[in-house]
């Protein structure tokens, strides 16, 4: 065996060994590297200044302020606005109220950004009324956390900023509208399974559909909808960069919570920020220590290793297509979101890319196959708080959400094999592909 090969062995090996005893994932991937970095005779002094490396980024600057919006609007009493204009939209439909979910997380995901914040939030007051009009607890749950995943999608999300900046060269604006179909098709797919499971089991309509009703909800919601107008169109339109419309959506979305909606008092701003400063803390450092595990990556060869060894398996492009599913399903049950995207991209973006998908296609891709994972246990985040929220046990959640993951699971492949869904939007408003 010769020395590169048993340095791979050691930076994957332990990588794995530390994941799956459940130590934290910042620190797995930081002792991994130093144990690699040593058996290549590597000056550890390399590894500081590869994590400030991975950190000193402009485009990075993006993600704490897309966090902070999250929160901000989270929290402003923009819920209840947008959960009243679902309501006005699909109410009416069988299954009414599972249908208002799901589409209140399509327009909440575009101002969180994040699962964890739609579960969370939409589901404290979602489920226990879906409940209340005699929707199984457990249905109810499923629902809520199925739909959350539409909001990694939904830009602004801080996710495709980080993918962004890890693939390299690939434009911020493209991915954000390359996220509106690919979230919508997500929806569309919850709504036909939560649709057959209501008839099924006869759950209630809501009220009939009203064009006044509707237009008075789209009213009292435009102040929270326009935020991510402002973050896209702004973006894509070139007249300004991510970052800076992200710093600029913090403004507004504090200037909306605080003194239009007033769901915010400064003393719950302060807090919202302090929540801030912890999730952003845990994110820099694994963009931090990821950045030291992609650098030891390179020099062991690794991503060409893997492009030969996926190849090898089969030079088919559906074959290739469905492995690299399968293989980040596998590592969203071990992993959290943002490592995967960390770690992976490198190693699997040259593979899609070999067999024609488009990294921005394959972007969606991956934020999606890591979406999935996180309903999924035994590190599946989203399920646990959705599990704590509606107070069920989490085996039973699980039950009631394997018809929604073969849902989910046929809107992962339509994306996967149909490359219009992801770039048909983007091209179309001239974004840069």
């Amino acid at each position: 065996m010769d020395a590169e090969t048993l340095s791979t062995i050691i930076l994957l090996g332990s990588f794995l060994l530390l994941v799956l005893i459940r130590f934290p994932i910042a620190y797995a991937v930081g002792i991994s590297t130093v144990l690699c970095m040593i058996s290549m005779g590597q000056n550890l002094v390399t590894l500081p200044q590869q994590m400030v490396k991975g950190v000193w980024s402009f485009s990075l600057m993006a993600v704490p302020f897309f966090i902070t919006m999250g929160v901000l609007m989270g929290t402003g009493g923009i819920s209840e606005k947008l959960i009243a204009l679902a309501n006005s939209l699909v109410g009416w439909m069988r299954g009414g109220l599972a249908m208002v979910n799901i589409v209140a997380s399509y327009f909440f995901g575009g101002i969180s950004g994040s699962a964890a914040a739609d579960t969370a939030s939409l589901g404290s007051i979602l489920i226990p009324m879906m409940v209340d009009e005699g929707y199984d607890a457990d249905f109810s749950t499923a629902v809520t956390i199925t739909s959350s995943c539409e909001g990694l999608l939904v830009p602004p999300s801080h996710n495709m900023v980080i993918y962004a900046m890890t693939a390299g060269g690939i434009s911020v604006g493209a991915l954000f509208m390359a996220g509106y179909l690919p979230g919508a098709l997500l929806a569309v797919a919850l709504m036909i399974g939560s649709y057959v499971l209501s008839v099924k089991r006869k759950y209630p309509k809501g009220d009939k559909f009203s064009l006044k009703v509707f237009g008075k909800q789209l009213i009292q919601s435009f102040w929270a909808l326009a935020a991510v107008l402002i973050v896209v169109f702004g973006v894509v339109g070139g007249i300004f960069t991510a970052t800076e419309s992200a710093a600029i959506a913090v403004v507004y979305s504090l200037f909306v919570s605080v003194f239009i909606y007033k769901g915010l008092n400064w003393r719950g701003v302060w807090k919202g920020l302090e929540s801030c400063v912890g999730t952003l803390s845990i994110v820099l450092i694994l963009i931090a220590m990821s950045a030291a595990f992609g650098n030891c990556l390179t020099l062991l060869h690794v991503p060409a290793k893997a492009a030969a060894l996926i190849t090898g398996i089969s030079s088919n492009p559906i074959v290739v297509i469905l492995l690299l599913n399968l293989i980040l399903l596998i590592l969203g049950m071990i992993m959290d979101m943002a490592p995967i995207i960390l770690i992976a991209t490198p190693i699997l973006l040259p593979v899609a890319m070999s067999v024609g998908l488009h990294p921005v296609q394959f972007g969606i891709m991956m934020v999606l196959n890591c979406g999935i994972g996180l309903l999924t246990p035994p590190v599946g985040a989203v399920l646990f708080i959705g599990s704590a929220v509606a107070k069920r046990p989490m085996e039973n959640v699980v039950r009631a959400t394997l018809p929604f993951y073969l849902c989910m699971l046929a809107a992962l492949l339509l994306i996967s094999f149909i490359p219009a869904i992801s770039l048909w939007l983007p091209a179309l408003t001239g974004a840069t592909l």
